[in-house]
């Protein structure tokens, strides 16, 4: 029996411990949002730090203007110095009246057709999946006294509220963080059966738009069919985005958007999501992004543009023949590959001000940008990774981008040079953020013996 083979039988073995140990940390109420529970986010830091610290690891608790961030480094091994990023705190549990049991009294839930699921306040998002971790490493120092490779875990306290301190905490220690690759647990599956690793994360450009017309309201009556109604001309600056394929017109966008290789690319259609299965959901049935484009690449990794939010005139009970002085609409950009988001920021701006009449004004302001972060498809730690899930689950891991954003990752890679390795095994029907969260009993257990393989085959198997 191999190494790895006694690691896995550990793991098997130790899977009700390992759901104690969870069902330990799920019960501290770290809400990090609400002042209320400052001292739960420090309690759940230190029950991780000492938990690290039963593993061997060389464990501190760091201060921060907000909730302190866990530090721990072990492990000496050949392999590459590994950066392990997790969250301990968790999203406020409101509206309480849904859950149907305490959300933080831990319970496995049968869900039937032979699935299990450990339900809680985040039994997914994030302990469940931090400690699926933690257990895999666990299982190594049991079996074989040490680590597979050098590990440092970075674990904060303020995913939820927008990481507002890591940032900082990151840049200050820059020299001690700066290893040869980081490790992200805060992602899903493909599907109950399929693995993935998440290759790329699409950026944001948030950008608010003002218009002015007239100095004041006008009567409709009066001034109609003269005065410039700032309406009209919103809505056709911001319906001459996209052409009628569906692709966004703005000059310059698509500069930095790679085409995906090849085999990646097969990999997305071998998938075959159907606008039935995605849109359905939702009440939809026809994809509105660009036609030449498969369903997943529309949402996963193609740019996008789309128009939150449009104010303008009277919106309140019955009718008032107004023709409004001012219009605003909020718009984000979603970015893939190389796109600039300062160019994406003034590329917009230029759009709209070349479409505006003489007699109207514009003011902008931008909320967000941040830039798209791309795992090299190349990289020799994703081959790793996509043949230790293989190996787990017994299907090809799928590469998928994420239509979202994790913004920590953007510095891992500005500020400390490294890539990130973004293997999680959290599902759609998790209900993440809402109440009665879940966390399959399988992606936990299958999860912690993913991670087993990662690690040894990172250490060269």
């Amino acid at each position: 029996m191999s190494v790895l083979d006694k690691v896995l039988d550990r793991i098997d073995q130790d899977l009700d411990r390992s759901l104690d140990r969870l069902f330990s940390l799920l019960r501290i109420r770290s809400i990090s949002t609400d002042p209320a529970y400052r001292d739960e986010c420090r309690q759940a830091a230190e029950h991780l730090a000492k938990d690290l610290g039963t593993l061997g690891f060389d464990v501190s608790i760091r201060p921060t203007a907000g909730h302190p961030v866990v530090v721990g480094k072990g492990g000496n091994g050949p392999g590459p110095r590994a950066l392990f990023y997790g969250h301990y705190d968790v999203q406020p549990v409101d509206p309480l009246d849904l859950w149907e049991t305490s959300p933080f009294e831990p319970r496995i839930k049968n869900l039937g057709a032979g699935r299990k699921a450990i339900v809680a306040r985040g039994a997914c998002d994030d302990k469940g999946q931090l400690m699926t971790f933690v257990e895999a490493c666990r299982a190594f120092k049991a079996v074989t006294g040490s680590l597979p490779l050098p590990i440092t875990f970075m674990v904060e306290g303020e995913e939820e509220c927008g990481s507002n301190h890591l940032f900082g905490f990151v840049r200050e220690h820059a020299a001690e963080l700066r290893l040869d690759l980081a490790l992200v647990c805060d992602t899903g599956m493909w599907n109950p059966q399929t693995p993935a690793v998440t290759t790329s994360l699409r950026g944001l450009v948030y950008e608010e738009v003002r218009l002015r017309c007239a100095d004041r309201d006008l009567h409709s009556g009066l001034f109609g069919g003269a005065a410039q109604n700032p309406i009209r001309v919103l809505a056709k600056v911001l319906a001459a985005i996209h052409d009628q394929n569906g692709r966004i017109t703005i000059p310059g966008f698509y500069d930095g958007v790679r085409e995906l290789p090849a085999d990646i690319c097969a990999d997305l259609a071998a998938l075959d999501l159907t606008a039935e299965e995605f849109l359905g959901q939702v009440g939809l049935k026809i994809p509105a992004g660009e036609k030449d484009r498969m369903l997943i690449e529309q949402i996963s990794t193609r740019p996008t543009c789309d128009v939150n939010g449009i104010v303008g005139g009277y919106t309140g009970d019955g009718a008032k023949t107004v023709i409004p002085a001012s219009a605003s609409a909020k718009v984000s950009f979603r970015l893939v590959g190389d796109q600039d988001p300062e160019k994406i920021s003034q590329a917009f701006r230029a759009f709209v001000r070349e479409r505006l009449p003489a007699d109207c004004a514009v003011e902008f302001s931008n909320f967000t940008s941040a830039a798209a972060i791309q795992l090299a498809y190349d990289n020799p730690a994703l081959a790793r990774a996509r043949a230790a899930l293989a190996a787990e689950w017994g299907k090809k891991a799928v590469t998928i981008g994420s239509g979202g954003s994790i913004p920590i990752v953007g510095e891992f890679r500005d500020v400390l040079g490294m890539d990130s390795l973004l293997v999680g095994f959290a599902l759609d029907d998790d209900r993440v953020h809402s109440p009665n969260e879940k966390y399959d009993l399988t992606s936990f257990h299958k999860g912690t013996r993913s991670w087993a393989r990662i690690l040894a085959e990172l250490a060269g198997g």
